[in-house]
């Protein structure tokens, strides 16, 4: 006789076990300890087994019959009914282990010795900061395009939109290391490459190559009362158009005087795979003994603050002394390498490799960083002497008084 929902509800429990039967093996067992338990008993490759379903009342009667037919169906198909419900509890603890946060860190140490450490350390700051709170705890076979997309779009929406860019290749080359390693079915951001839309950089504001004699003039004015320090960094900076990370972090040891050089390691440029050549003008070896000079030291570092001599300048101390000197929103420290490129190619006619060289840019392919090796070195220090030279003759269309400008 079939099972009712009444007669499981008020079944008692004795001192010995007994079976209360329902209907294509399923039955309820009865233990001495109280429990009421859901239990299957069915043969597979002819041997008799049992397979527990869980505990009456938290699995009613319907849904013990539910689970009766699917372990008919797996039968059918020649599945052990108790082998399946043993893979479901082993991928369950699978994913349990694979959480967003998990695999992610996988990834970060799977792929450390293809970045720089501060290339890893910025990766995982980002995902610290931007995801984990939101997803990190989440198996990341549950991470569907639509909580990606949430957790992605609450960093575009702090404005943060360059961030929001590392964080979704991050998250694609994540998924991809997941899909690889079996860990997760699919990549969600497959679908969502096209959902947010890319923000419009804005690029650094900087002067006309017109606008370079007052600028020159207004330094030299120095009615911004910027220390000696300060007014030779920025004169520096136009000189050689590094990045201001690259300025600012000099050292003395990389400063080649006999060579007239000036070599970056590796580790401190944007792209980190070479050592990176700056020829000197006599311009900046004049400006550089002024500076050496003015630290009574040739060690340490070549800019070092004014009031914590150990450590170097900020980016922020070029910035602000050009927005003291009235140029806010027309001039920053990174628009010198767009004023030089400009003004090399358009008015001293240098090849374009022979400037974007100079100025350390990446690749724009694989093919290119493979096979264009050239360093353009003499023509970079023929070029270099003559950008130097070209701003001698704006200072002296802006009147500069000479020598100031570093020009011995």
């Amino acid at each position: 006789m079939a099972l009712t929902d009444l007669s499981c509800k008020s079944a008692k429990c004795g001192d010995k076990p007994k079976k209360m039967a329902d209907a294509g093996g399923l039955y309820l067992y009865l233990s001495p300890s109280g429990a009421k338990l859901w239990r299957i008993k069915y043969r597979f490759m002819g041997k008799e087994k049992i397979l527990s379903l869980g505990q009456y009342p938290n699995i009613s009667l319907t849904d013990a019959r539910k689970r009766r037919e699917e372990a008919k169906d797996l039968l059918a198909r020649h599945i052990d009914p108790s082998l399946a419900k043993h893979q479901l509890k082993q991928q369950a603890r699978l994913d349990h282990g694979n959480t967003f946060e998990t695999v992610a860190r996988e990834w970060l140490e799977d792929n450390k010795d293809n970045w720089s450490a501060d290339t890893s350390r910025d990766k995982l700051t980002r995902l610290e900061r931007y995801l984990f709170p939101h997803i990190g705890k989440m198996a990341i076979k549950d991470v569907t395009p639509k909580i990606l997309l949430a957790a992605l779009k609450k960093v575009h929406a702090q404005g943060r939109h360059e961030v929001t860019k590392r964080l979704q290749q991050s998250c694609n080359q994540i998924f991809y290391y997941a899909v690889r390693t079996e860990i997760c079915p699919n990549n969600p951001m497959q679908s969502l490459k096209s959902v947010i839309k890319p923000h419009k950089v804005k690029h650094h504001p900087t002067i006309d190559s017109k606008e370079l004699p007052q600028f020159l003039h207004e330094l030299a004015q120095n009615k911004a009362r910027l220390f000696p320090q300060t007014i030779l960094a920025v004169e520096l900076l136009m000189l050689t158009f590094v990045r201001t990370s690259e300025l600012i972090q000099a050292k003395w040891p990389e400063i080649d005087f006999e060579n007239k050089e000036w070599r970056i390691p590796a580790h401190r440029m944007k792209i980190k795979n070479s050592d990176h050549i700056v020829p000197l003008s006599r311009q900046c070896i004049a400006i550089l003994k002024e500076l050496q000079e003015l630290a009574r030291s040739d060690k340490g570092w070549v800019l070092p603050s004014v009031t914590l001599p150990r450590k170097h300048i900020s980016t922020h101390t070029i910035l602000q002394a050009i927005k003291r000197m009235g140029y806010k929103g027309r001039m920053t420290g990174h628009g010198f390498r767009a004023l030089a490129m400009t003004t090399l190619k358009e008015r001293l006619n240098y090849r374009h490799e022979v400037v974007d060289r100079q100025l350390a840019h990446g690749h724009r392919n694989s093919i290119d960083a493979a096979y264009d090796r050239a360093q353009f070195l003499t023509e970079r220090r023929k070029m270099m002497q003559d950008w130097a030279n070209f701003i001698d003759g704006s200072a002296q269309q802006g009147k500069v008084i000479q020598g100031h400008f570093g020009i011995k």
